[in-house]
């Protein structure tokens, strides 16, 4: 059992973390180059967006980096699609959110990503620019948070798609990432 002030300890920790988490998602930069058209429907694509090859490579060996995700061929999108694979000794905090398989997320060919967000975080992506919510964010209970992530066109917004990124496995996954 704990004595008191440890619960107070804790329980300030938990609370610093998710203040931390909420104080992000409201100081997300405004992103500064124009956002970009997309689809209406499925398949949910960017208009007239190409990705910048160094930036897409840059993502992906960030990605495959993380602990127990793999690289590989999507299960839900496009053809020359990412997916980002969960292993199976990951535990799922929010099993609601994947899309298909064990894909928390996606890169498209043209550098944008689709990517399940805690719903806050969402919202302010969405209104600082970075992201659109998916055609299917309405469709499903859990999928509030479904979004797609604008292709980076710079290194400064490639760090800020990053984050999302990791965020996205944060939430699926209730892992916190070592930074």
């Amino acid at each position: 059992m704990l004595i008191p002030q440890t619960k107070n300890v804790f329980a300030s920790l938990f609370m610093m973390v998710v203040v931390s988490a909420a104080a992000m998602a409201e100081v997300l930069p405004i992103r500064e180059t124009p956002i970009p058209q997309t689809t209406n429907g499925v398949p949910h694509v960017q208009i007239g967006v190409d990705a910048v090859p160094e930036l897409s490579e840059a993502l992906l060996a960030h990605v495959s980096e993380l602990a127990g995700v793999d690289l590989g061929a999507t299960r839900v999108s496009l053809p020359g699609a990412v997916g980002f694979q969960l292993q199976d000794d990951v535990a799922l905090a929010h099993p609601e959110v994947i899309v298909g398989g064990r894909e928390f997320a996606h890169l498209h060919p043209d550098g944008s990503l689709h990517a399940s967000l805690d719903q806050d975080l969402a919202r302010s992506a969405i209104q600082s620019g970075w992201a659109v919510a998916h055609p299917w964010s309405t469709e499903r209970e859990g999928w509030e948070g479904f979004v797609m992530i604008f292709t980076p066109t710079n290194r400064d917004e490639l760090d800020v798609v990053i984050w999302l990124v990791e965020q996205s496995y944060e939430f699926v996954t209730g892992r916190q990432l070592r930074r």
